[in-house]
């Protein structure tokens, strides 16, 4: 009998106060098999295979006195022919060794209010870095415990005919919902008798699409599991990066190959990531890094430069090409990462390494680049732009207040544009870009509209920028622009309000009558460039363009609200000082978060309806927008699953393959 290691591990793969509980993820019996059931593949992507026998100790499902069997079998065959042994199938020489682990869980809110867990033993084997190379349909027969079975049909899709792209540039709005581009235009667009004059250049794509956010077991994604699906074309659980979840460690469950690390191995194309959040951050992450664990930024630092380690690695990495965003602690030295300055061990690996933009414009366009820019992450564009007193609370990556000299999402994007097409010219490749416009999710989690808003028309201003900037240097016609969404949040405006009379008001109840709906809603007040001149209103100062308002707190501003939000007070107005911290901990009101005595005191109170242990909002299950331009941009169009997302592109780039393939790469 195998001996079962200890784990002191519960599992949760979603939050602790999940509505239901499940024993794991994507796992119907007590025999799991991953990649699950429904998975389809790139022809030639490579993956890890996992099954486990799971025998709970008690509870429903409590079978054999919590012991499994210790005999199990997988086979696997294609649609029409005889099941092999997955060993013969893959032609692997010696069958997996047999692992052990044990973890816990509550059958549902009742047990676990009562302490009553069920322990779970588990027997596992893993396949490390296999491919399906023909495209068509596989069958999965996993037989454990005496003859219970789980089974699973896999689909390798179509080879493509022939690339439509040759590079692509992924823009994400972390969060944006389709309600957050109608409110952003309303603000920097001007309207005539309800006619626009002018659009967001996300209303020019050439094809336009929705797509659906559910993860592998929850219909409310986070955006670790959400972007893995964008990259990998497979749903993954809350909090997996490329990752399933099926162990108690971080590193050993089965991971999935992303479509850049598929383009770097097999097309050897030039990769970078750009994000205003801290780089380690789940959405950054999911573009080449595997973990079960988002929270694992050490890692995740390590993988961007080396891979994955030890016998998981599929190929030499060799690392991003670059690397821009914030998070400069995560590249300290400390404990976890033998007390070494990352910022040095890059270097040591070719890498240009700066930390502000002035240092980002000097960058070579030749060579490999990492730019951090701030601890945290970056400050939005409000604060940049309109509010620069905010940036002295800003931390440069030295440790000094006051990042003054941050590169807003375009100043990053343009110089990343300009250093990848330089790189994979002299290299004869093309190349991969993903920028992501991180902190409208930030804000929105916050509830602080006008932040959120302000980096929503940031993406939009560096989408038009990247779009003319591509045909300035001759790669228009050759590079796939996909703009869209990891989850939306449960916004909308539903009228305006009138700040100053709400202001006045005493009560709760009177203070909402500043909010005028339907008729009374009026027109927006909020100011374009090309009004400046035309009124009395105080402009800011500081660098804008059109795709802007100037006026970012006018008496009649919109009136938003939220499908999800904790305890907090409203006046519609933008916080001038600090992004908004709608509520705090109150130990004489009770355990949990309560209304923010320092937030918004002249709004009215509204109740939140979260479980009260969350301080902000969360994510909603709204499906969320797709733009594309350039070749490929009609694989986008329609409604979309998100995982769908992943084999257009791989379709547009050509990479799907029919034999092991993996390209020199050229530092």
């Amino acid at each position: 009998m195998v001996a079962f290691k200890l784990l002191a591990a519960v599992l949760v793969a979603g939050t602790a106060t999940a509505q239901t509980f499940r024993r794991s993820a994507a796992c119907p019996k007590l025999g799991c098999v991953y990649p699950p059931d429904q998975v389809d593949f790139i022809a030639g992507q490579t993956f890890d295979i996992r099954v486990e026998v799971q025998a709970p100790v008690n509870g429903s499902e409590a079978y054999n006195n919590g012991v499994p069997s210790p005999d199990f079998t997988l086979q696997i065959g294609s649609k029409g022919s005889k099941l092999q042994d997955v060993t013969k199938f893959f032609g692997i020489k010696a069958d997996a060794e047999v692992e052990s682990y044990n973890f816990t869980y509550f059958e549902d809110l009742f047990a676990k209010e009562e302490g009553a867990a069920t322990p779970v033993n588990v027997l596992a084997k893993s396949y490390r870095n296999i491919q399906l190379h023909q495209p068509g349909e596989y069958h999965v027969v996993f037989t454990y415990n005496n003859g219970m079975q789980t089974t699973a049909t896999w689909t390798v899709l179509p080879l493509p005919k022939k690339p439509k792209a040759k590079n692509i540039i992924f823009f994400l709005g972390d969060g944006m919902a389709g309600s957050m581009v109608s409110a952003a235009r309303l603000l920097a667009h001007k309207t005539i008798n309800g006619k626009y004059q002018t659009m967001l250049k996300m209303d020019e794509a050439e094809a336009f699409g929705l797509q659906m956010t559910h993860s592998l077991d929850s219909f409310i994604t986070d955006s670790a599991n959400s972007a893995s699906a964008l990259f990998t074309g497979k749903k993954m659980t809350v909090n997996g990066l490329n990752m399933y979840t099926s162990t108690g460690n971080a590193f050993g469950s089965p991971k999935v190959e992303t479509v850049f690390e598929m383009a770097r191995r097999t097309l050897g194309m030039q990769i970078g990531v750009v994000s205003k959040a801290y780089i380690a951050d789940a959405s950054p992450a999911a573009v080449c890094t595997h973990t079960s664990q988002r929270s694992q930024y050490t890692a995740i630092i390590e993988q961007y430069l080396t891979g994955v380690s030890g016998n998981y690695s599929w190929f030499p990495w060799q690392g991003v090409d670059l690397l821009f965003g914030g998070g400069a602690e995560n590249f300290l030295p400390g404990p976890g990462n033998g007390n070494v300055s990352q910022f040095d061990r890059w270097a040591e690996h070719g890498y240009q390494v700066g930390f502000n933009n002035t240092q980002l414009q000097a960058f070579d366009n030749a060579q490999r680049a990492l730019g951090i820019f701030t601890r945290g992450n970056l400050s939005t564009w409000l604060d940049k732009n309109v509010y620069p007193d905010t940036l002295a609370n800003a931390i440069q990556p030295d440790g000094t207040q006051g990042a003054y000299d941050q590169p807003g999402l375009k100043e990053m994007t343009l110089k990343a544009v300009d250093m990848l097409s330089t790189r994979a010219k002299k290299r004869k490749t093309g190349w991969a870009l993903f920028s992501e416009a991180a902190l409208i999710d930030k804000e929105m989690h916050v509830q602080d509209t006008q932040r959120a808003l302000g980096d929503l028309l940031e993406l939009d201003d560096t989408i038009r920028a990247t779009l003319e900037h591509l045909k300035k240097i001759g790669e228009l016609d050759n590079t796939l622009i996909v703009v869209t969404a990891d989850h939306g949040h449960g916004f909308d405006v539903f009228g305006s309000a009138d700040t100053k009379y709400l202001a006045k008001q005493t009560t709760d109840r009177k203070k909402r009558d500043a909010i005028g709906a339907y008729i009374n809603s009026g027109l927006s007040d909020y100011v374009v460039p090309d009004d400046v001149l035309a009124t009395n209103h105080t402009v800011f100062t500081g660098e804008q363009g059109s795709g802007f308002p100037v006026t970012w707190d006018p008496r009649y501003a919109i009136a938003h609200g939220w499908a999800a939000f904790p305890d907090k007070r409203e006046d519609f107005r933008t916080a001038t000082k600090h992004e908004r911290i709608p509520a705090t901990k109150n130990a004489e009101a009770g355990s949990g978060y309560f209304f923010n005595p320092d937030d918004k005191p002249d709004g009215f109170g509204m109740t939140g309806n979260m479980d009260g242990t969350e301080a902000q909002g969360v994510h909603s299950l709204v499906d969320v927008p797709i733009y594309a331009w350039g070749p490929g941009a009609e694989l986008f169009r329609g409604v979309h699953s998100n995982v769908d997302i992943a084999f257009n592109v791989a379709a547009a780039l050509g990479l799907g393959r029919n034999k092991n393939v993996t390209t020199t790469y050229q530092k």
